[in-house]
């Protein structure tokens, strides 16, 4: 049986894709949601199929994050789950010919929009003694043969920023996850063709619900693959996988 939810779930990126779908997801669980990205129609047409709030912000902006998250919570209440997943491809097939602001652009959303809204958001649950928080990562974080350096950098660099996150907030019992959501078939990879071996879009969705329930928290920190990893087998597993150091990008030797 699904896990049933409350409360007030942000999730960056909302308005197509897969923020959309886990929007969709959160809402049918029960939480009241919002969903923000730069694209006014997009998250406003999300916004009424789920009953929650759009709000048009760059996450890449101090001042928008701020504001969004400040919005967020005057009209929804409290935020109890935010879900970092604004993001941009920059696949660039030669580096040195890569235009700087571009390549730049990449981090920018990817990597300090995590952090802009994160910080927004972070006090107040602190203060709350309650949160959660979800980074949606990328295989070009740390599979071989990913020859990119904007999209796969900031992906890596998510990474890192998250389970360091995850760690300063451990002593306030506020959870930090990133997940990947595989190969999934939207806007931003449909230049791959269809002989790929698609991940079900439904799969990342269903990895935020169990997340947003509490049940996974002991795997703060840790990364968590909607396809190829099962999320009940991490759960039941979460004290060894913690001893030894499981489910995270790792130097080996």
């Amino acid at each position: 049986m699904a896990d049933e939810l409350s409360g007030v779930a942000l999730v960056t990126g909302g308005g197509r894709g897969i923020g959309a779908r886990i929007a969709r997801e959160l809402a049918d669980a029960g939480m009241k949601v919002a969903v923000s990205s730069r694209t006014r129609e997009q998250v406003e047409e999300v916004a009424r199929e789920i009953d929650g709030l759009a709000v048009v912000a760059d996450v890449s902006s101090p001042g928008d994050a701020e504001a969004l998250v400040g919005e967020v919570e005057r009209e929804l209440g409290p935020i109890d789950l935010l879900v970092n997943n604004a993001g941009v491809a920059g696949w660039g097939d030669k580096a040195w010919e890569d235009d700087p602001e571009d390549w730049w652009r990449v981090f920018e959303i990817n990597v300090l929009g995590a952090f802009l809204v994160s910080r927004a958001v972070i006090p107040g649950m602190i203060e709350r003694g309650r949160g959660r928080i979800v980074m949606t990562g990328s295989g070009s974080g740390y599979l071989p043969g990913q020859a990119t350096t904007a999209y796969g950098g900031s992906k890596a660099a998510l990474y890192r920023m998250s389970e360091g996150l995850a760690l300063q907030l451990e002593p306030y019992g506020i959870p930090v996850f990133t997940i990947s959501p595989g190969l999934v078939k939207t806007d931003m990879t449909e230049r791959f063709g269809e002989n790929m071996p698609w991940t079900p879009p439904e799969l990342a969705p269903q990895l935020v619900r169990v997340l947003a329930s509490g049940r996974a928290d002991k795997l703060s920190g840790r990364y968590i693959h909607a396809e190829h990893d099962d999320i009940e087998d991490l759960i039941r597993r979460a004290d060894e996988i913690v001893e030894n150091d499981l489910n995270a990008i790792r130097l080996q030797r």
